[in-house]
Order: structure tokens, then sequence, then C-alpha cells
């Protein structure tokens, strides 16, 4: 059985941030889509346009001296427009080290991520990390 396109469209999502490939990043989202980051550290917010959105990525990457690496664990989908990826995330940054689980639900409008809503395991050791 063929894997649902939004299913292969997080995969390649996922495939391209590990890359470092913005350029693809930017093909698989719509110019207004939106990422939420949880918390209440330097990186939390609403990130509103793909321009906000790639530049905040470039930050995850340059705040931790590109040892930042997301491991997906599974995609799930409802064939609405909705999926949910499972992953876990480790990082260095300023001394502290990073291991957590986390998920993004996706909103897919046709065949482009329109909207990320991004949770994770622990706030408070996310906060404690990215402050």
């Amino acid at each position: 059985m063929a894997e649902h396109p939004h299913a292969a469209l997080v995969r390649k999502g996922y495939e391209a941030f590990t890359r470092g490939d913005m350029d693809a990043l930017r093909g698989m989202m719509t110019g207004d889509c939106t990422h939420h980051v949880p918390g209440s550290h330097m990186l939390s917010g609403d990130f509103k346009g793909l321009d906000a959105v790639v530049e905040m990525y470039g930050r995850l990457f340059s705040e931790t001296g590109g040892s930042l690496r997301v491991d997906l664990r599974t995609v799930l989908v409802d064939g609405r427009g909705h999926a949910v990826s499972l992953h876990r995330i480790t990082a260095d940054r300023s001394g502290k080290h990073l291991d957590d689980n986390g998920g993004i639900v996706f909103r897919i409008v046709g065949d482009k991520i329109s909207d990320l809503d991004e949770c994770v395991e622990d706030i408070d050791v996310s906060n404690d990390f990215w402050s």
C-alpha cells in the first residue's frame, strides 16, 4: 500500500530540514504559512509567512552550532488535510543538552503545508534549553 501523500510530504519536509535545505522547504509550504512554537523563550511564538518560518529554522541551527538533530519517528494522517508527526530532538547549546520528544500538527492545503503547530513533551526542559 502506498503512503498517503500528506505523510509523504511531511517526511520530505523532515528530510529537507535535516539537510538544511531551506529552498526545498520553501517549495513545500504556502507563502502565508505559520509555525507556532510553544514556550516562553527567544524562539517561541508564531512565525507568520514563509520568510519568518525559514529564518526561525536557520536560528535553530545557528543557536545550536549545527548540533540540532530531529529523528522522525512516525507520521499520522486523517485524510482531511491534517498530519501529525512524532519525533525526537537532540541539540547542544551553551553547555546545555536537549533530548526531548515532540511533535507537529500540520495543516495541509492542496499539496502544501500551511500551518505547523509544534508540541513538546516537556515544556520546562524546552524553555530552559532555549533560554
